[in-house]
């Protein structure tokens, strides 16, 4: 889940840099694409198998 966290940080900057109101966390994970969803895991994965 933390990937999706920094995610959002990032969400969180750019809406903040171009002066637009965020979304909620909730809502920004249900606005991600399954294609999205599959990357973040499988980054978790790399991740996780290094440490």
């Amino acid at each position: 889940m933390s990937m999706y966290r920094e995610g959002y940080e990032y969400y969180l900057t750019k809406c903040e840099d171009f002066g637009l109101e965020p979304i909620n966390f909730y809502y920004y994970v249900q606005q991600l694409s399954q294609e999205q969803l599959d990357q973040f895991n499988e980054q978790a994965r790399e991740m996780k198998g290094r440490m």
